[in-house]
């Protein structure tokens, strides 16, 4: 069914991508961009991670003092250090969530359109 003929609200013909476009549009300057804009989040939040993690093991390897500092009853700043891994945690996965909300999946989207033909 051509998009001419094509009944109202009916959804437009999909074509399959070959691999020649996969390989032209990963070269596009729209998918360096996009790849670009991803790796420069996620990267650093990673790091982030990482070294917030390793942080929270060594201290607990090396600075068992510390650690065992009560803070209130019998919560130590290591119990409160473990609990804030998983806030972490969480607190990261909601803002990559937002950003690829925003930044990633639209132009993702757009990138998908251009190569199966179909608007937007």
């Amino acid at each position: 069914m051509t998009t001419a003929n094509a009944r109202p609200g009916a959804t437009p013909e999909r074509r399959t991508p070959t691999p020649q476009d996969f390989v032209e549009m990963q070269n596009s300057p729209e998918f360096q961009q996009l790849r670009k804009r991803l790796r420069g989040f996620v990267f650093p939040m990673a790091a982030f991670f990482l070294v917030w993690y390793l942080a929270y093991v060594l201290l607990g390897a090396y600075a068992h003092d510390f650690m065992a500092t009560k803070v209130f009853g019998n919560v130590n700043v290591g119990l409160l250090l473990g609990l804030a891994q998983f806030v972490t945690t969480f607190v990261i996965t909601g803002i990559y969530v937002r950003f690829a909300n925003r930044e990633i999946d639209p132009k993702a989207a757009a990138i998908r359109a251009e190569l199966e033909g179909t608007p937007q």
